[in-house]
């Protein structure tokens, strides 16, 4: 599954390679992880030349109260692409509520031998890229307030993601930057947006591990030295 991810460019930076505009201020997130329901940067089908802000944990419009809606975004932050057309609280949102999540690398842990390493995933040299996403607006009726809120599409992991995420074997939906476009289109056909679930090439993709500090009860994980490369010797084994 995803549950933590990081985007650590530059608005101005963010803005130009999508080019979109962006309104909120934004400083860069090196740790995002989903048990925190940040408002992170997505682009919706809605307004596919801007990013907004959106909470990540998805809250379906039926639901009836926030106590309700707080306990059901623990169980969206994700959604599994061979469901999203049947489950409850994603089947609304797959056909026009799509997005793109804006992102430059995320995490998973390897088991070995019943301990749990961090890793972090990235695109080659770095570069920015987007899961494939829905989202949803919720009205909470005793205040008015309006939440936006998206999860993050899973797939089949890829080899390379077959061997970190190794009890999983899942990984995000990657879009491919060419078909962004078509990713966010109106009444895309069910069998075109179905052609999206598939694992993103590994040789486009590159990892490293990282410390346990991500995990860290007393160390803050939102910092760059997070994403720093971090050598356990016993995974020399599996070389």
């Amino acid at each position: 599954m995803c549950f933590h991810y990081a985007l650590t460019k530059q608005k101005a930076e963010i803005e130009i390679q999508l080019g979109v505009t962006w309104d909120d201020d934004w400083q860069p997130v090196y740790h995002a992880s989903g048990f925190s329901f940040l408002k992170m940067p997505v682009i919706t089908q809605k307004q596919p030349n801007q990013v907004q802000m959106f909470n990540w944990g998805l809250i379906p419009h039926w639901v009836k109260t926030k106590a309700d809606a707080d306990k059901l975004k623990t169980q969206t932050l994700n959604a599994r692409s061979e469901t999203v057309f049947e489950k409850p609280s994603f089947r609304s949102y797959i056909p026009n509520n799509r997005c793109l999540i804006v992102a430059d690398g995320f995490f998973e842990w390897m088991d070995f031998q019943k301990k749990k390493y961090p890793h972090l995933i990235q695109m080659q040299d770095e570069k920015l890229f987007c899961f494939a996403g829905i989202y949803s607006s919720w009205v909470d009726k005793a205040t008015g307030e309006l939440i936006n809120s998206f999860s993050i599409l899973t797939t089949d992991a890829n080899p390379m993601m077959e061997k970190i995420h190794n009890l999983k074997n899942r990984m995000p939906v990657i879009v491919p930057p060419s078909l962004y476009k078509k990713w966010l289109s109106p009444d895309l056909p069910k069998a075109e947006i179905i052609s999206f679930f598939t694992p993103y090439p590994e040789d486009k993709m590159q990892n490293h591990t990282i410390s346990k500090r991500i995990t860290s009860r007393t160390e803050n994980s939102n910092v760059i030295e997070t994403l720093a490369p971090f050598e356990f010797p016993e995974l020399a084994l599996l070389k």
